[in-house]
């Protein structure tokens, strides 16, 4: 188990901007010998999970992590009735959609759709945002109970920029209007000029949560379009939590 550990710790070494690994960078990271670090990276390159960079002494992600990841989503019905709806709301609308999960405090994109528009948000896939200080992040949150929520940010509180929430009560709060609204919305947050709404579901008979989110450069939307997004959202998820039985999601129906 603690080779798998160790082989997991490494794995969550990358990032969108840390797309290859070097003996040294790991061992930096995970305060490891190198030596430890270099036979463990070659084990993992047999395996298949990871594979070398050319002639150097650098490892990126190996093919059996990419077929992995695309069984997973064909696995998930919840994930494909999601990014259905988020296919349909980003082509309607020309900004680009995600789905996403949530791991801790973290949110990671699953699927994406860029949008048609000139000015569009780039991809997220592969780039871990800070769940607090994101639509898609608050909309899955609202889904615990405070009490969750807290023990979640137990210590302290650490917002990674202004526009996002200062601490954890003014989270709490924003969590509230998620709650009565029914959708999140973020701007000028985790990345700095971007605009997000997002609704979340989940499955009760698989244990499964997403969000669906589309996002946008904040300067470009207007008040008729945040609203037709917003209703397009929520009447996907509406139907996708009467599908699986979802009793959290709210509202229950479009106003």
């Amino acid at each position: 188990m603690s080779v798998l550990s160790s082989a997991a710790d490494v794995l969550k070494c990358f990032s969108a901007d840390r797309r290859e690994l070097s003996v040294t960078v790991v061992a930096a990271m995970l305060s490891l010998p190198k030596s430890n670090v270099s036979r463990l990276l070659r084990a993992m390159c047999d395996a298949g999970f990871l594979e070398a960079v050319g002639a150097t002494r650098r490892y990126r992600p190996g093919v059996l992590l990419a077929e992995v990841g695309e069984q997973y989503r064909r696995a998930s019905s919840l994930l494909t009735r999601a990014d259905a709806v988020v296919t349909r709301v980003s082509a309607e609308c020309g900004h680009t959609g995600y789905v996403s999960v949530r791991h801790g405090r973290d949110i990671m994109a699953l699927t994406d759709h860029t949008g048609t528009n000139m000015l569009r948000v780039a991809s997220n896939i592969g780039h871990r945002l800070d769940a607090a200080a994101s639509a898609t992040g608050r909309s899955l949150l609202a889904r615990l109970p405070d009490d969750a929520v807290r023990a979640l940010y137990a210590g302290p509180f650490t917002p990674p920029s202004a526009t996002s929430p200062q601490t954890l009560d003014e989270l709490l709060g924003r969590l509230a209007l998620v709650r009565r609204d029914g959708y999140a919305e973020s701007n000028d947050e985790s990345n700095r000029g971007v605009g997000a709404l997002a609704v979340a579901v989940g499955d009760p008979g698989t244990g499964e949560e997403v969000s669906l989110c589309i996002s946008y450069p904040a300067a470009t939307i207007t008040d008729d379009e945040r609203r037709t997004i917003i209703d397009a959202l929520r009447s996907g998820a509406r139907r996708i939590a009467t599908l699986v039985g979802d009793p959290i999601f709210h509202p229950l129906s479009v106003d």
